[in-house]
Order: structure tokens, then C-alpha cells, then sequence
């Protein structure tokens, strides 16, 4: 795999959200994992341990645990489901001014795509210290409610913004979504942080990563500023 960055023929920036553009050990997803829990207990009477069950079972068959209820008729109001299982608290996110910078300092377009609602990503962004630095968020209900990594929502994507995947660059922390990235023609960045930063009871992703994962990271602000550096070096010894 190769360890220096080299993104010369990227214009397209794409940005996946939770755990991507804050650090893992941010307690953000956690809390929507519980909260995804209390709906599914709440709707379907069932225990916590039934409820996690279920939740965990969706967002491994189906993408998300959202994904799953629709292809199960099992969810009504798609906006209320969304309010309440990203209704968490935001401040355990810390600012980073770093990050905002190497962000504001690339060339071309920079959009995230999420499959969250609009709603947190904009509470991500502006505790981030990230407004104004995106042409848009793309959010689930953009995509129709079709989650990443199905196909069909990358194509939508790409699609929605006239995307020419050669030239564009995607950052993710999930190798799945980085997979169908890959297959429509993206470079890939997969942010993955040490074991010790996940969160209690997340499973880590293998560290062995395949040949669709270009890079492999554990920072997306260090990444960011190893590729200035070396872009302004390029920058300076071509004639």
C-alpha cells in the first residue's frame, strides 16, 4: 500500500461524517447506537438485549439499522426516527481549527456524504469549527434513504453533483462504503483509528486492509497536512 499521499489529479473531495471527520473516540455514534436501541425497544416491546440484537443485525444486513426497518415496513415517520436517534449531545465533540484549515486550503470541491440526516451533520460541522468549507452535506434523505454501501446510493451521489470519480477522493472509516467507492472508480482513504480510541464493544475492522483501501490512516488532520506539505514541495522543485 502506499504511504505518501499523492493526490495531484484530485478536484472532488468527499467526506464521510461520524467518526471520519472527528476522531472515533468522540462519544457521538455511541450515543445513537443507544438511542437507535430505545426506538426498536420502544416500538417493538422488546427487551434491551432483543433491541441491540435487532439494531445490530439491521446495520450489518441492510447498510443501516434505518435501512432495515424500511425494507421491513417496520418504520413510519422517516424525519421523526431521524430527530430521535440523533438527538445526542454534540459537545463531546472538540473543536479543530487544524483541520478546518487543511480543509479551507484544498483545491476544488468538497462536499460530505453521510448516512445520517442533514440535521446532525450540520451540528457536527458547526462543532468542528467546519462551516462554510462544504458545497453541501449530502445527507440519507438525499439518497433517497438508500445508505452507503449500496451502489445505487453512490450512484445517486455522484449523479446529484456531476461527479467524475477519477478524479475524486473519498475518506471513510468503514472499508464496506470504501468498497463501492473503489468499484465506481474513487480513490480511497480509509481513516481507522487505534483499537485503544474505538468506543466500549466496537469491534475494530481488521488492520490488514484489501487493495481497494488506497490509504490507510489514523488521522484525517495529520493526513491532510502530510499532503499539503508535500503538494507545496511538489509545488516548488517542478520547473
Amino acid at each position: 500500500m502506499i504511504q505518501t499521499p499523492d493526490l495531484h489529479h484530485v478536484d472532488t473531495w468527499v467526506f464521510d461524517l461520524d467518526e471520519t471527520l472527528y476522531p472515533a473516540d468522540a462519544a457521538v455514534m455511541s450515543q445513537v447506537i443507544e438511542k437507535m436501541t430505545d426506538w426498536v425497544q420502544r416500538e417493538f416491546s422488546m427487551t434491551r438485549e432483543e433491541a441491540h440484537a435487532l439494531q445490530q443485525h439491521y446495520y450489518t444486513t441492510h447498510g443501516t439499522t434505518l435501512n432495515g426497518l424500511l425494507v421491513n415496513n417496520q418504520v413510519r415517520d422517516l424525519a421523526a426516527f431521524l430527530d430521535f436517534v440523533h438527538d445526542v449531545d454534540h459537545s463531546v465533540i472538540t473543536p479543530d481549527p487544524q483541520l478546518a484549515d487543511h480543509v479551507a486550503a484544498l483545491d476544488g470541491r468538497r462536499i460530505v456524504y453521510t448516512n445520517g440526516s442533514r440535521k446532525h451533520a450540520e451540528k457536527v460541522i458547526d462543532r468542528l469549527g467546519l462551516n462554510g468549507l462544504f458545497e453541501d452535506l449530502y445527507d440519507i434523505e438525499a439518497a433517497d434513504f438508500t445508505p452507503k454501501p449500496h451502489r445505487a446510493g453512490f450512484e445517486r451521489f455522484t449523479g446529484h453533483f456531476s461527479i467524475t470519480p477519477q478524479s475524486t477522493v473519498m475518506f471513510e472509516d468503514s472499508v464496506k462504503n470504501l468498497q463501492t467507492a473503489h468499484e465506481i472508480g474513487f480513490t480511497t482513504v480509509l481513516v481507522h483509528p487505534p483499537v485503544e480510541a474505538l468506543a466500549d464493544g466496537a469491534t475494530p475492522e481488521p488492520l490488514i486492509h484489501p487493495d481497494h483501501i488506497h490509504y490507510a490512516v489514523d488521522c484525517l488532520r495529520t493526513f491532510l497536512g502530510d499532503w499539503h506539505v508535500a503538494a507545496d514541495t511538489a509545488k516548488k522543485t517542478t520547473p
